[in-house]
């Protein structure tokens, strides 16, 4: 069937379906030449009609467009751009390849793909090459649902991969479920009983899974191909539309759960890598749009995410893909916030530079980010680093009026004190009040600090106290991937043991990184399968092992059951309390009428900031909810004895936490715990103890 082919618009860019056809718009400056392929269906391995445009009559400025009538949603498309392949004058046309549109909603072809092929400069890959197919957002029953836009100040955040938490065969979903958002929808009441109020979800845009070493497979998805579409080998519904609709089912079923989604976003690289990487998309439209140049030498990338090649997000078309996959998301596919992958490479100039600060330059995508209305009010979450040192934690809550941060200082300096580091202590307590010595403003939530022990890049929980090294062998790199400094410690033994002795500390220094993640200032999130010791047998950077190492292993919900109920324990006492969920952060006082905390060592009023110290001990009062809680944590290797706050007639301390009692006692819900009546407390070596204030 022949279509009737007429000039049309420049906006908006991508497919857009009319009344009587199809819009197609896209971007590139110095193509001479654009042709849009159309194809019967997804897998077929040639084009039905190859449509030509001509700069005279489907050109305005550097936008390229048509229209073609009668088309409909559903079809399916692709582009070659045809211009000057002189890498060393950053232009590396190809019009050989194949290209995905980048704003396609719907990536389909994928049983064709060979990344190879996409590789070899003149070698056509038309046969073997991933193609769009038009789509018509509007169609989909939403059934009234809206974002929760639930506070900080009372999520906690569960980071996890979609395809690992329900792919083990043990996970009791049916087989064309498993690795699905269909999949993950069926274990909705397992994350709602766990005290979860959001998942953050590891890349769920199109990504490579080929992006890898030979014979392993990207498993975290940090390759992305397309920033609108949803990953295709995540949906159990291979129709064309079927990604779309399962994550739009998904995220349905979660809000009505009342879970927010989180999406971890990677626009700081492509899957398109190194100069030697292959054509898939940005690079064949206009590569020096989208990439950063090597100053030094134009024909190589700069390699700021250490993945190949870096995202020139503040270049004005960059930035606007930015954004517009950005409100896509949100307005059409109804997500509750963003985790930025590497966000330090976002503020970096067209040329790679750092940008004085966040908001040095008003035009900057990070800017663009934190003023636009439609992300108004969602989650915005900076990973504040990238590959190549940028280090801007506190940056972005500093100088941003909505953007909150992984605290990565949290996880190390609470990681070393429970270990048994010395020079801890001071440090620990700026991390428990919400590290005031990072976040100085004191004009916005202080629960914009997101703490976590662990994430998907690192040891899991479990490793965390049984490696002391990183084991990453299956990974094809001589173990020279992964991070070196992990302040790990492997409790006498490395790896698995059946030494009793060694296990029972293993356990007791989980509880205590529980613990304290949960018992600080700022929004706690865990990795999934922390809460039943999930191991990656020391791996602690399994992006390329999509196995059993990296999955969800659901029979240890049962084997594990007593670690998920401390977990689930700690929550809802955490998430009961006022005092936990303060959006300032509380004054350093011994007596004020507002919200605060006393500092202590063993002796009331006498915290011991020596390098030589191991302990801690602190009060937390909420006058008004009358709340009055005394924390006691002991990283030392021998039993200390700490003094008690004297309570008002009529009170008595209660023991909510002890981390050296067994799990089905480690915590106990308020108001079932038995008085305590003396003036000192014994806590035991690498234990934490919780008491509350209560009447008699």
């Amino acid at each position: 069937m022949r279509f009737s082919i007429l000039p049309g618009q420049s906006y908006p860019l991508g497919a857009t379906v009319l009344a009587d056809g199809v819009n197609f718009s896209l971007f590139s400056q110095h193509a001479e030449k654009v042709e849009l392929l159309l194809f019967t269906k997804p897998n077929e391995p040639l084009p039905s009609q190859t449509i030509t445009l001509m700069p005279d009559r489907h050109r305005t400025y550097h936008y390229w467009h048509v229209f073609v009538q009668g088309l409909k949603a559903g079809q399916t498309y692709a582009y070659r751009v045809y211009g000057p392949y002189q890498p060393e004058q950053r232009l590396r046309f190809d019009g050989s390849k194949v290209l995905l549109d980048p704003y396609a909603k719907t990536v389909v072809g994928y049983k064709l793909y060979n990344r190879q092929a996409a590789q070899v400069v003149g070698q056509d890959n038309c046969s073997q090459a991933l193609r769009g197919s038009v789509v018509d957002s509007s169609i989909y029953d939403w059934e009234g649902d809206q974002p929760l836009r639930h506070p900080y100040a009372s999520s906690v955040i569960y980071e996890m991969h979609v395809g690992g938490f329900t792919q083990n065969p043990n996970s009791a979903v049916c087989p064309s479920k498993r690795g699905t958002f269909a999949g993950l929808i069926e274990k909705i009441p397992y994350l709602k009983n766990l005290g979860i109020t959001a998942v953050e979800l590891l890349p769920v845009h199109c990504f490579d899974p080929d992006a890898a070493p030979d014979d392993l497979i990207n498993y975290w998805g940090y390759n992305t191909i397309n920033f609108f579409a949803p990953h295709w080998a995540y949906s159990s519904d291979k129709t064309p539309l079927g990604p779309l609709n399962e994550f739009r089912d998904m995220v349905k079923a979660l809000h009505k759960a009342g879970l927010e989604v989180i999406l971890d976003v990677v626009f700081n690289h492509t899957a398109e890598g190194n100069e030697n990487g292959p054509t898939l998309s940005f690079r064949g439209f206009d590569n020096p749009t989208y990439y950063i140049e090597d100053l030094d030498n134009p024909a190589a990338y700069s390699n700021y995410s250490g993945c190949g090649n870096t995202f020139k997000g503040n270049h004005p078309i960059g930035s606007h893909l930015i954004l517009d996959s950005l409100r896509y998301w949100v307005a059409e596919m109804h997500v509750d916030g963003f985790r930025f992958d590497l966000a330090t490479v976002l503020a970096r100039g067209v040329q790679g530079r750092p940008i004085a600060s966040i908001k040095a330059e008003r035009a900057s995508i990070l800017w663009s980010i934190e003023s636009d209305a439609v992300l108004a009010g969602i989650k915005l979450i900076a990973e504040a680093w990238d590959a190549a040192g940028l280090y801007s934690v506190g940056g972005f809550v500093e100088y941003g009026d909505w953007f909150s941060e992984w605290n990565g200082p949290f996880r190390d300096d609470v990681r070393r004190f429970v270990k048994g580091d010395a020079d801890m202590v001071k440090t620990l307590a700026a991390r428990i009040l919400g590290s005031p010595d990072i976040y100085h403003r004191q004009d916005t939530d202080i629960n914009r600090s997101i703490n976590f022990i662990t994430c998907h890049d690192g040891f899991t929980l479990n490793d965390l106290v049984s490696y002391n090294a990183k084991h990453n062998e299956a990974n094809g790199e001589n173990n020279k991937d992964g991070a070196d400094v992990n302040f790990s410690w492997n409790c006498g033994t490395e790896g698995n043991t059946d030494n009793l002795d060694v296990e029972s500390l293993r356990l007791r220094q989980i509880k205590n990184l529980l613990t304290i993640l949960f018992i600080s200032q700022g929004t706690p999130m865990i990795l999934m399968g922390d809460e039943i010791r999930r191991t990656q047998q020391g791996n602690n950077n399994t992006y390329c092992q999509d196995n059993e190492l990296s999955w969800f292993d659901w029979s240890q919900v049962d084997s594990q059951f007593d670690l998920w109920c401390f977990l689930r324990r700690l929550v809802n006492f955490t998430q009961s309390l006022e005092i936990f969920r303060q959006e300032e952060r509380l004054q350093v006082a011994y007596a004020s009428l507002k919200p605060h905390i006393s500092w202590h060592g063993v002796k009331l009023g006498q915290p011991d900031w020596q390098a030589s110290s191991h302990s801690l001990a602190f009060s937390l009062r909420h006058p008004k909810a009358g709340e009055y809680l005394h924390v006691m944590l002991n990283a030392y290797w021998e039993t200390l004895e700490f003094e008690l706050p004297l309570l008002g007639i009529g009170e008595r301390w209660h023991r909510v936490i002890n981390t050296a009692l067994a799990l089905s006692d480690a915590v106990c819900e308020i108001g079932f715990s038995q008085p305590y009546d003396k003036e000192t407390y014994r806590v035991e070596a690498r234990s934490c103890v919780v008491l509350i204030a209560q009447a008699v």
